[in-house]
């Protein structure tokens, strides 16, 4: 797994990160690892959240440029954190999981720990970014709702737009202000602006509730948590603390698919975040995904998408390559 990222500041020069607390929040930024030419020679970077008080304030909330430089970034990463955009002006696209959404604000993303997102040729952007631990967040349903915004990265928005575009404004207000008492304020408002977001998604079939759709939510964000996923469904039984047979009866009950089959979905989508975004060999890449035999990940690939990993790696490096750094394509590893 990459090692925490060290905090950049705006004038470009690392700072270790502040643990003390002090009178007033600071700039929320994520440190950035690797130099540009070797990055697709190293595994997707990790940004964690640095503040000058993460103990006490876990939040931040700015502009694209008071945030920095990597509220922007044009190389994929990921978040141990959440991040919440609200986009109200500029060009380019978003990718994110692999999939690319050209910019038509407003829009409003949320990306949760573990996705690999970065901008593609994004110029003039304006608009909010929030970033916070989920920790951070007051009502456990909270974090449910994240997550169904995260399955929709780019949601237009229609009568929502000033209102969320106002609860942005009100909570970097609150935030830049530093008043006593801010922390239970701010915690307030990002619950308001998660329950509004939500609204705005196009209404669906209801959602299970109660114990099976809690436990779905509790196993999902297991198999989500970044590094080599486990395959036994017993072993994330055991960590719930329920029987294999009772995780197997609740998750298809509130998802309508199986453990397996949710954990099976869990190790493609890492093995290809991996492909299109590092050069690590294949042999490297079945190890991240879980997999001691490269060859047996070679035929699970290929069960799962219908390609091989090279092929497949072949093919979107025709569609997310930069040509500024060391071409990821090539023949296809050995194990």
């Amino acid at each position: 797994m990459p090692r925490p990222s060290r905090v950049r500041t705006l004038d470009g020069g690392p700072r270790r990160a502040q643990t003390a607390p002090v009178d007033r929040p600071g700039t929320g930024r994520t440190g950035e690892r690797g130099a540009a030419g070797r990055r697709s020679q190293e595994a997707v970077p990790r940004h964690d959240l640095e503040v000058p008080s993460p103990h006490v304030l876990p939040f931040a909330i700015g502009t694209f440029d008071t945030i920095g430089p990597l509220s922007r970034a044009a190389f994929p990463h990921r978040h141990s954190f959440y991040e919440m955009v609200y986009v109200t002006g500029g060009r380019g696209a978003h990718v994110l999981d692999l999939a690319h959404w050209p910019l038509r604000p407003p829009h409003l993303c949320v990306i949760t720990p573990g996705q690999v997102h970065h901008w593609d040729g994004a110029e003039e952007l304006s608009g909010f970014v929030a970033l916070f631990n989920e920790d951070f967040l007051d009502h456990p349903e909270d974090a449910a709702a994240l997550r169904q915004l995260a399955g929709t990265p780019w949601l237009h928005l229609g009568a929502e737009a000033g209102g969320l575009a106002a609860l942005f404004a009100e909570l970097e207000r609150e935030y830049r202000a530093a008043l006593p008492g801010c922390a239970g304020v701010l915690r307030a408002y990002l619950h308001i602006l998660v329950v509004r977001a939500a609204r705005a998604l196009t209404p669906e079939a209801p959602q299970p509730a109660g114990r099976a759709a809690e436990l779905a939510s509790r196993f999902t964000r297991l198999i989500a948590t970044e590094g080599p996923v486990e395959r036994q469904v017993s072993w994330y039984a055991r960590e719930l603390g329920v029987s294999a047979s009772h995780l197997h009866s609740l998750v298809k009950e509130a998802t309508g698919r199986t453990p397996g089959q949710l954990i099976r979905g869990r190790q493609a989508l890492e093995a290809k975040r991996l492909l299109l975004n590092t050069g690590l060999t294949v042999r490297q890449i079945a190890g991240q995904a879980g997999f001691a035999d490269p060859a047996y990940f070679c035929r699970f690939f290929r069960r799962e998408t219908g390609v091989t990993p090279g092929e497949f790696r072949s093919a979107g490096a025709e569609k997310h390559h930069d040509p500024r750094i060391e071409s990821i394509a090539g023949p296809p590893d050995r194990p």
